[in-house]
């Protein structure tokens, strides 16, 4: 009975429509202008350099909509986004745009439109018991929808007053000062403890020339001013200031001065030209404020270390939206940002970027093309509305996704090939992987058929999720369909594996690759005999080429967990993830190969220091450590349901903390001993080997086994 309630109950509280007074929007346009924002935030020596894909846009002209049944007359305040007019039931608009206007007692219908092709259309009003809160619906004049609003939970601000307006929305700054400043003539050399991101200040500056600004997330990087990726150069005269980057210019006063964008650096080089010196730089460091609930800690100094690194990484990365790198591209990559989601939810369970980056990496109707143009980030993107649904529990924001979902499965399926199967055509991007050596991208790839069926099964859930049984019974279909043809068509006998391809159904020959059989295993499509052969046909075979990028480690060695691995994985991330901390990293990288000396590894794209040296992907220790060592996951949606399968590996002891919905499900492990403490989770059972132990609601456990061996 317990355990039924607890998951009614969390069930019932997910589901509760918002009241809070809030500012209000029509549902993903905060996200979707927010995404703007930081998708052209890109520069190359000082180059603006945009996304190369679609930018949709927020609504510029929505209606709010609500009917109201007063005993009394109301005076209610009101604040807009943009220009707004108030029309009451049918009657003309109220004349100008007043800050305050009275509804007479009695049942009326408010209708406010807001129009601002800036910012988002937003709404703030209060009276003595109305409020601009969810129950409020939003119109573009198309699509009626619930209104939109950040919850409590979401960082600050919560836009819950007037003044808190969305349009202000920025990170928190604070001052970070280098660890060593070295003068040397017209030069400041800076370094700083670890890599950051933020505002460079150039701190008692004095007379009138050019500052030459060359940043570096290596050594070398910022030294080499002809090739330094990240540059800035400032004008200053007598009266003014002018950024040459943004040609921004501003009043010339005291004698500090913050440069317009912020930049990726662990080290800067500051070039004075003219008559003009100054006595120091610092950082105004820029990064949001979320608490690092996720915790990992054992007898192995070197995966602390990795654990801290890792989540360093994620937390530079996990901005406004989640971003890819914070010196390149800063941009949303879905592949990037399903393995950010992952390690999220076991290190700060900041849901509100999810949805947030979920939203706008979408955008809006009608598409035109594949999320970031790349066929399988299409596939991440369904993938990960279901991931956010199971670790959060979160109802309210499948529902409000899943109309945009549904067209995003129409492009999709107008698409197929003959066979009903996927396949590049012209302007999709088929990217899988970075690889060592050339791979082909023609006819049906294996990988691109299972990526695609896992968001026919996601499409299912959702449909299911949000009430909708023909298109349940639709997807259901065409899973059962393609989920049919799959091994037939690319498990070779001769190989112990599927093939990498095929052209109109037949398997080309010579073509063995990781990818496709890794997410095999992951999606549970083969039988345990195709398993073990996989496993040592391919994951195991060092004939097959390797995998060098974080991207796709990521995803290997969750399958070398699932196959029972785990002290191999071990063994992987103390070599790979150890070899970086090795070469001084203090921030995971894009790719590392350790075969490539220095400093060819910090090359890239053609570009001398083109290669991320921090990078969101390179953090998936921060996952695996959680999921499958700590060994916790939800089993129903929202931690109503969980499990612990610990893993100690060669550990003498580890111990750690992992986020829920609720409260953090903590775990202590030694070889003979182990502690659960889930105090605010929902039921959920530890299971080592053949043993099944049932855990409580806001129970402490300590369990005694032996791993003396």
């Amino acid at each position: 009975m317990m355990k039924r309630n607890f998951s009614l109950i969390c069930a019932l509280v997910l589901a509760m429509p918002m009241t809070a007074q809030s500012w209000i929007w029509y549902p993903g346009d905060m996200d979707i202008w927010i995404g703007n924002k930081i998708n052209n935030l890109r520069t190359e020596r000082g180059s603006f350099y945009p996304a190369f894909w679609r930018a949709d846009s927020h609504e510029q002209t929505v209606e709010f909509v609500k009917t109201l049944e007063l005993s009394e007359a109301e005076d209610m305040e009101i604040q807009a986004e943009g220009r707004y007019g108030i029309k009451i039931d049918s009657h003309g608009y109220v004349f100008g745009m007043p800050e305050r206007f009275m509804v007479p007692k009695g049942k009326h219908t408010l209708h406010i439109v807001v129009h601002n092709k800036e910012a988002v259309p937003a709404l703030w009003l209060k009276g003595k018991t109305v409020v601009s809160d969810t129950t409020w619906t939003v119109t573009n004049y198309a699509e009626p929808r619930q209104a939109d609003t950040w919850t409590e939970q979401d960082e600050r601000p919560t836009f819950a007053t007037a003044a808190q307006r969305p349009s202000d929305y920025r990170l928190p700054i604070s001052p970070v000062s280098p660890i060593k400043l070295t003068k040397r003539s017209n030069e400041l050399f800076a370094e700083w403890q670890s890599e950051g991101i933020g505002y460079l200040q150039l701190c008692g500056i004095k007379g009138n020339g050019q500052v030459n600004i060359y940043y570096g997330e290596s050594l070398d990087e910022a030294r080499d001013k002809h090739h330094a990726y990240l540059t800035d150069k400032v004008v200053f005269t007598k009266d003014s200031i002018t950024d040459l980057a943004t040609l921004a210019v501003s009043r010339r006063i005291g004698s500090d001065y913050r440069l317009v964008c912020s930049r990726a650096m662990r080290y800067a080089l500051v070039e004075c030209v003219g008559d003009i010196s100054m006595e120091s730089v610092t950082m105004q460091s820029e990064m949001k404020e979320v608490a690092w609930r996720g915790s990992f800690e054992c007898s192995d100094t070197l995966l602390n270390r990795i654990w801290q690194v890792g989540a360093y990484t994620l937390h530079l990365t996990d901005r406004e939206v989640m971003i890819e790198g914070i010196k390149r591209d800063r941009w949303m990559w879905s592949g990037d940002a399903i393995q950010s989601y992952l390690m999220n939810y076991y290190v700060f369970f900041d849901a509100p970027v999810v949805r947030r980056t979920i939203w706008a990496l979408r955008g809006k109707d009608p598409v035109k093309q594949h999320i970031n143009t790349i066929l399988d980030y299409t596939f991440f993107w369904f993938n990960s509305v279901y991931d956010y649904y199971l670790y959060t529990g979160d109802t309210r924001f499948v529902r409000q996704i899943y109309p945009r979902m549904k067209t995003l499965m129409d492009y999709v399926q107008g698409r197929l090939n003959g066979r009903s199967m996927v396949e590049g055509q012209q302007g999709d991007w088929v990217f899988v992987d970075w690889s060592p050596k050339e791979m082909s991208k023609d006819g049906e790839l294996a990988f691109e058929q299972i990526v695609y069926l896992r968001s026919l099964q996601t499409m299912q859930q959702c449909a299911r999720l949000t009430g909708n049984p023909d298109d349940e019974r639709l997807y259901g279909r065409a899973t059962e369909h393609l989920c049919s043809q799959i091994v037939p068509t690319f498990w070779s006998q001769e190989k112990g594996a599927l093939v990498h391809h095929t052209r109109r159904g037949a398997q080309q020959p010579g073509e063995i690759t990781r990818y496709a059989n890794i997410f095999a295993v992951l999606y549970d499509l083969l039988d345990e005999a195709q398993r073990r052969s996989v496993l040592s046909n391919v994951l195991e075979n060092d004939s097959v080429m390797e995998i060098t990028t974080p991207y796709m480690r990521f995803y290997e060695l969750e399958a070398l967990c699932a196959l029972g691995r785990q002290r191999q994985v071990m063994g992987e991330m103390r070599s790979y993830w150890g070899g970086m901390l090795a070469q001084g990293a203090t921030t995971f990288w894009e790719t590392y190969d350790p075969k490539e000396g220095y400093p060819q590894r910090l090359a890239m794209y053609g570009n001398r220091y083109g290669k991320s040296l921090c990078h969101a992907w390179g953090a998936s220790p921060v996952y695996l450590l959680g999921k499958y060592f700590l060994g916790i996951r939800p089993t129903k949606p929202g931690y109503t349901e969980w499990e612990c399968r610990p893993c100690l590996g060669d550990l003498k002891w580890m111990k750690g903390d992992v986020p829920t919905p609720y409260g953090n499900i903590h775990v202590e492990m030694t070889r003979s001993q182990i502690i659960i403490d889930a105090k605010g989770c929902g039921p959920g059972r530890l299971i080592i080997g053949e043993r099944e132990v049932a855990i409580n609601p806001d129970c402490r456990v300590v369990v005694s086994h032996n791993m003396s061996k």
